[in-house]
């Protein structure tokens, strides 16, 4: 097993892949990443929706907007569709309790890059896809109203293993004290 800070830095957005199954232990893999990740209260506010159906996969094209992730929906073997419960995370007693109102968000945020880099780890390579029409995407998967869709993510072996993008350097975006 590789040391995390090698995961987080070799991880890259993928978007063609090897005409290659995943096997089912890699995928519970992926999935039991998503399953111990944190959330707000414990909510565990994610539900997944695994497509291997390449019609479902050609329907889920359809609904992305300019994206340069659309042939990587139909390429890779299994798209991973992430969809948050709202008015759950963030909420006491059915009361919304920060500022940024339901937190479901952040909580799908943290199981997506729990995702990803479990992924990584394993060999498989992901994409988060977020530009897409949300409403096409739940009407498509049968996602019920009191849930967003939140992420689409190819997920399958990478074709080429692409360059690490530029980062800023840690001063540049680190205070101390104050901003």
């Amino acid at each position: 097993m590789a040391d995390v800070m090698e995961i987080i830095k070799g991880r890259r957005s993928i978007r063609k892949y090897q005409d290659k199954d995943v096997p089912e232990e890699s995928l519970s893999r992926v999935l039991e990443a998503v399953q111990w990740s944190p959330s707000w209260a414990n909510t565990q506010c994610w539900e997944v929706i695994v497509v291997k159906d390449p019609a479902i996969k050609e329907k889920l094209q359809g609904a992305l907007i300019k994206n340069p992730a659309t042939k990587a929906m139909v390429q890779a073997p299994v798209v991973l569709v992430l969809c948050g419960k709202l008015k759950s995370s963030g909420y006491f007693k059915d009361q919304v309790t920060t500022k940024f109102g339901d937190w479901f968000m952040f909580d799908l945020g943290i199981a997506t890059q729990s995702l990803c880099l479990t992924a990584y780890d394993l060999g498989l390579g992901t994409v988060i896809v977020g530009l897409f029409d949300h409403n096409k995407t739940k009407e498509i998967l049968g996602v019920p109203e009191d849930y967003e869709v939140v992420t689409m993510m190819p997920l399958g072996y990478p074709a080429k293993d692409p360059e690490a993008p530029k980062r800023r350097k840690i001063s540049e975006f680190t205070h101390y004290d104050k901003f």
